[in-house]
Order: structure tokens, then C-alpha cells, then sequence
């Protein structure tokens, strides 16, 4: 009986553990849930009253007036003031528990032109890119790599023995010449700036060579998202990456292009299709000029001969809180005209570390189906609207199924506009 009893013991230790361990991550999960069900930063227009329902059992409270308090388990009105101005407020779940900080900005209220032109786009990055170091029979018959272990994949070369660096044939020629002598580079490496000596050594052919991958430039297809009242544009939805690192370019100069799309290859489950265009890189085509690359997309400015589709009127945004899963729609050019093709909004997500994939959508639209199987490379920026108002751009496509893809919201866009 005595064994029977320790058995029993143990197994209610063992069922209270696993209840405990039950409630936890019950707990857990539900406070990740709240804590995701709301933006880190809520936008409101200037001068217009909006109604924000997160429906999350929490209150607010302006860290500059302890007075105010906001209850977000219901509709809550919030009414802006003519300037633009921020607020922090601190969110606290059941009113007890602190759940996150949120920063309440008050923004210009603007309305913008929805595009969806196909646009050739060409970058110069910042400096010279460093892609890989590798090895190369010298003219001694060694395997040897100079720039190993000195120069690291995302550097930029920006000026060699102080002078400047324009390109990476520049640099080539430059090498080319050195006689093996040491060439100390001005390198950028993770915002910071350093000094790195590199001597060259000779290859079979007795050409000179640091063992250096690099890259200048960049080019491509996407799709123009939209155009302010002042000619500013905002593109893609998500910024120009080297196709090797990965890593966001830093932009030196850039130009927009016109471009024809000539060929459309549909998109299949685990194959993403693409539009191939023909970009005439000469300055008569020039249609605008890059000014940003970021991770919400690429921003410039038009030129007054940029041309436009004159059925589509400028429109107002959708801020976050504003929009609703169901019915919307893309405005983009496939097939030489711009036109709407319907989607459906199946999930929002107010994530900040994945801002281009907050918006997921299915495309229903069949005619789309039928040219293009969903999303493919070279929408990138298409814009989305939804209740006539322009609610975020395209962004992704998932591969598995060309009919699903994802977009960024247009508030977020705007941030760097």
C-alpha cells in the first residue's frame, strides 16, 4: 500500500508540473498574441478623428498626461490636432500587467496617385561592394589570395591610397598597375570606417590581382506603387538587396528607366514566374531619379515627361487601423495596361521585423490567373487598394503557391517618402 500511495504522489507532482507547464505557456501565448494585435506605432491623420478597435483586454495611458487613460477592449476614438506631433502611450494588460510602449503619431494627411507602371530601375552603389574574397594560381605557381582574411563579404571600398573610388573596373585598373605594391583601402564594414592594406599579387599571365569579388551596380524590373502631388514617388515595397549577401545596397546613384514588358513567364507551385522587359539604358528613356533605397522600398523623384495613366485619380491612404481582411484589389500592368485585378486580404499582421509580409493576400481575379498564374517577379510594388483608398504595394510572391503573396502597408512606405 505504501508504494501505492508514493505512486500516487508522484503522478499528482507530475499532473500539477504539467498544469503549471499548461497555464504558462497558455499565458504565454496569449500575452505574445495581445502584444502583436497592436502596431508599435499608431498613425493618425491631422486634423480627422479616427477609430481605432483592437479589441485586446488593455488600457493606455499618455506618458505625458497621467490622466489619460485609454480602455482598448472597445471602439476607441482618437481626434488629432492640426500639427504633426508624437505621443508615447504605455499599454498595460487588465489594466496591471505592462504589455508594450506605443508611439501615437500625428501625421500630414495626403493623397496619392496610384501607378502600377512597369519601371526599369539601375543603381550605383556607394562605394565598390565586396561579394567574396578567393584564391588564384600566382605566377610562382602558389594558390594565394591577398585580400583573405582582410576584406569580409557586405565591405565597401570607398577610396584607395585616398583616392576616391568611382567603379570596380577603377579598381581592376588600378590593381592592374600597383606592380605589387601595397594599396591601403578605405573600407566601410558595419558603418564603421577602417583602413585595410592589401599587396597584390601576380597571377599565371603576370596581371596583378587582390583575389576579390566586387560589385558596383545593380539593375532590374519592378513595378511603380505610387506618385505624390509633388512628383515624389515610392516603389517595389521592399528595398534593392545584393542577390549574393543579401544585404540591403547602399545607394550612390540611381536612375528609373522606361521599360516594355515583352514576355511573361506564369508562375507554378515551387516556381515563381516573371515579367521580362526591355530597358533602353540611355538618357532619353530616363523617366526618374532613385534618391532612397530602403527596406520599405526605393523613393526619388519623377520627371515632368514621366507618363502616367490618366484613368486613375489620386486617392487617400488607409492607416493601419483602418483596414479590414476581404475584397481588395491591385493596380499593376502585365500585359502593356494598367488595370485593377482582384484579390482577397487574408490576413493582416502588425509585426515590425517583417514589415513586407505584414499584408497577406489570394489573387481571385482570373484573368490575372490566366496571364501571369498569381504573383510573379517584376510586380513588386503593385499597388493595393481596398474601399477606394490605397491600403499598401506588393511585395512577395510564395513560391509554393503563385496565387498567395504579400504586401507591405502603405503607412509604412510613407515613412520614408
Amino acid at each position: 500500500m505504501i508504494w501505492m500511495e508514493k505512486s500516487v504522489r508522484r503522478y499528482r507532482v507530475f499532473l500539477y508540473i504539467f498544469l503549471g507547464f499548461a497555464i504558462g505557456m497558455f499565458c504565454w501565448a496569449a500575452y505574445s498574441y495581445y502584444k502583436q494585435s497592436v502596431p508599435d506605432t499608431i498613425r493618425i491623420k491631422a486634423g480627422t478623428s479616427e477609430k481605432i478597435n483592437f479589441g485586446i483586454p488593455a488600457s493606455g495611458q499618455i506618458l505625458a498626461d497621467s490622466t489619460r487613460v485609454i480602455a482598448l477592449n472597445h471602439p476607441v476614438t482618437l481626434v488629432a490636432g492640426e500639427k504633426q506631433e508624437s505621443y508615447e502611450m504605455e499599454l498595460k494588460l487588465f489594466g496591471v500587467l505592462p504589455l508594450k510602449n506605443v508611439d501615437i503619431e500625428v501625421i500630414e494627411d495626403t493623397l496619392l496617385t496610384p501607378i502600377g507602371e512597369p519601371i526599369g530601375i539601375f543603381v550605383k552603389t556607394q562605394g565598390v561592394l565586396v561579394i567574396d574574397t578567393g584564391e588564384f594560381r600566382s605566377s610562382s605557381g602558389e594558390e594565394v589570395s591577398p585580400s583573405m582574411y582582410k576584406l569580409q563579404e557586405g565591405d565597401y571600398l570607398t577610396a584607395m591610397n585616398g583616392v576616391a573610388v568611382t567603379g570596380k573596373a577603377q579598381i581592376k585598373e588600378y590593381v592592374e598597375k600597383s606592380k605589387g605594391e601595397d594599396i591601403v583601402f578605405q573600407v566601410t564594414r558595419n558603418d564603421e570606417v577602417i583602413q585595410v592594406k592589401i599587396t597584390p599579387e601576380s597571377d599565371e599571365q603576370g596581371i596583378y590581382k587582390m583575389g576579390a569579388w566586387l560589385r558596383d551596380s545593380a539593375q532590374g524590373i519592378g513595378t511603380m506603387t505610387y506618385i505624390d502631388q509633388n512628383n515624389h514617388f515610392g516603389a517595389l515595397g521592399h528595398g534593392i538587396n545584393d542577390m549574393d549577401t543579401g544585404e540591403l545596397l547602399k545607394l550612390g546613384t540611381g536612375l528609373l528607366y522606361q521599360t516594355q514588358i515583352v514576355a511573361i513567364q506564369k508562375g507554378e507551385r515551387g516556381t515563381p514566374g516573371e515579367l521580362t522587359g526591355i530597358i533602353e539604358y540611355e538618357a532619353d528613356n530616363v523617366t526618374g531619379v532613385i534618391t532612397k533605397n530602403t527596406g520599405e522600398g526605393i523613393y526619388g523623384v519623377v520627371t515632368e515627361e514621366f507618363q502616367r495613366d490618366e484613368g486613375m485619380t489620386a486617392m487617400p491612404v488607409a492607416l493601419k487601423h483602418e483596414i479590414t481582411t476581404g475584397a481588395a484589389q491591385i493596380y499593376c500592368n502585365v500585359d502593356g495596361k494598367c488595370d485593377l485585378y482582384d484579390i482577397e486580404l487574408t490576413r493582416l499582421s502588425y509585426q515590425e521585423e517583417n514589415k513586407n509580409r505584414q499584408i497577406s493576400f489570394r489573387v481571385t481575379d482570373e484573368r490575372l490567373l490566366k496571364k501571369t498564374g498569381g504573383i510573379v517577379q517584376g510586380m513588386s510594388g503593385a499597388c493595393i487598394i481596398k474601399d477606394a483608398k490605397i491600403v499598401g504595394a506588393v511585395t512577395h510572391v510564395l513560391v509554393d503557391d503563385p496565387q498567395k503573396g504579400y504586401g507591405i502597408f502603405i503607412e509604412d512606405m510613407l515613412v520614408n517618402n
